[in-house]
C-alpha cells in the first residue's frame, strides 16, 4: 500500500471488480489507444475478476505491479497505476484515471508514490513513461517528476513484433521519458 496526501495505491482486491470495471468500461473509446490489452482482457464485467486475479499472480511472482488508485478522504475509484519490470534494471511505468479524476493533480500524485516504489521495493534502475506525441498532459506528468524526454527509443525497450496489418497503418508518435535511479 503506497500514501500520498491524497491519494491511497493499493493492489486490487476480488471486491474492486465492479469499481475497475465500470471505469474501463466508460473510458473505453479514451483509452483503447494507450491501453488496448487491458480493453480486451476486461470486454465485460464477468471478465474483470478473472483480471484483478491475474494481476495478485503476477504481483506474487514479480512479473508486473498493478495498483489502484483511491482517494482516502472519500474512497472513490480514480484509476490504476503499475509498474513492469524490463532487462537490465529498467521497468515501465503506464496509468489511466478515471474521465472525471483527470485534470486534478492525482496522476503526478500517484506517480511520484511508484517512482519511489519502483526504486525502492522494486530496486528499478531505470523507469520509462511512453506517452504519445499529442499527450501532452501526460508528457507534463512525466516532466513534473523528473522524467527526461529520450529523442528516440531507448536501447533497451523491448523489440515489439509488428503484424503485417500493423506495420501498414499509422502509428501514433511515442515519446519516450526516463527518469534513473538516484546515486546512492
Amino acid at each position: 500500500m503506497l500514501l500520498t496526501p491524497r491519494l491511497l495505491l493499493r493492489p486490487y482486491e476480488a471486491a474492486d471488480a465492479p469499481l475497475f470495471f465500470a471505469v474501463l468500461d466508460q473510458g473505453r473509446n479514451r483509452l483503447a489507444t494507450s491501453f488496448p490489452d487491458r480493453l480486451l482482457a476486461v470486454p465485460t464485467l464477468a471478465h474483470a475478476p478473472g483480471q484483478l486475479a491475474a494481476f495478485a499472480h503476477d504481483w506474487r511472482t514479480g512479473r508486473f505491479y498493478v495498483f489502484g488508485i483511491w482517494h482516502r478522504d472519500t474512497h472513490a475509484y480514480l484509476g490504476d497505476i503499475c509498474l513492469m519490470p524490463q532487462l537490465d534494471g529498467q521497468a515501465e511505468i503506464g496509468y489511466y484515471l478515471a474521465q472525471e479524476a483527470e485534470g486534478q493533480g492525482y496522476a503526478r500524485e500517484a506517480l511520484g508514490a511508484l517512482v519511489g516504489f519502483g526504486f525502492g521495493q522494486v530496486k528499478a534502475q531505470r523507469l520509462l513513461i511512453r506517452c504519445f506525441a499529442d499527450n501532452l498532459r501526460g508528457q507534463a506528468v512525466a516532466q513534473a517528476l523528473g522524467f527526461a524526454a529520450e529523442p528516440s527509443r531507448p536501447a533497451l525497450w523491448p523489440r515489439l513484433r509488428l503484424g503485417l496489418r500493423r506495420a501498414l497503418t499509422r502509428e501514433p508518435d511515442i515519446l519516450y521519458f526516463l527518469r534513473h535511479a538516484p546515486a546512492a
